[in-house]
């Protein structure tokens, strides 16, 4: 898989250190962190990831108030998003989809595998 740009969004430093280390390890990736929806909003804005790692469920801002937050933004609109959360039912997955979610991985999820689940979400070969 070629050099990507990935921004983990996740209030839990365990998940934001797992995916760092699995997608840098598997995939080559180069990983950055956010802990907070703002904090997440104002990276995405300098750093220009090639996809967000969204969590759902955050303090303050949660993941979908984050993500309206990128869409109203031209620097942050066309940044691929791709939701991590706990809770997910078939009608959620529509319903992301319908808001412009490009997947939803679920949690737990496989971190061996999370690279290769990024890279089908997005059709990078």
């Amino acid at each position: 898989m070629s050099n990507r740009r990935i921004l983990v969004i996740d209030n839990e430093e365990y998940i934001q250190e797992v995916t760092k280390i699995c997608l840098e390890t598997v995939a080559g990736w180069e990983v950055i962190t956010a802990s907070s929806g703002i904090e997440g909003i104002k990276k995405a804005t300098t750093e220009k990831p090639d996809v967000i790692l969204l969590d759902v469920m955050m303090p303050d801002m949660d993941g979908l108030t984050t993500f309206k937050k990128l869409q109203e933004q031209g620097e942050t609109r066309n940044i691929p998003v791709i939701l991590l959360t706990a809770k997910i039912q078939n009608s959620d997955r529509q319903r992301y989809a319908a808001m412009g979610m490009q997947a939803v991985i679920p949690k737990p999820f496989n971190p061996m595998e999370l690279a290769q689940d990024v890279a089908t979400a997005l059709g990078w070969s």
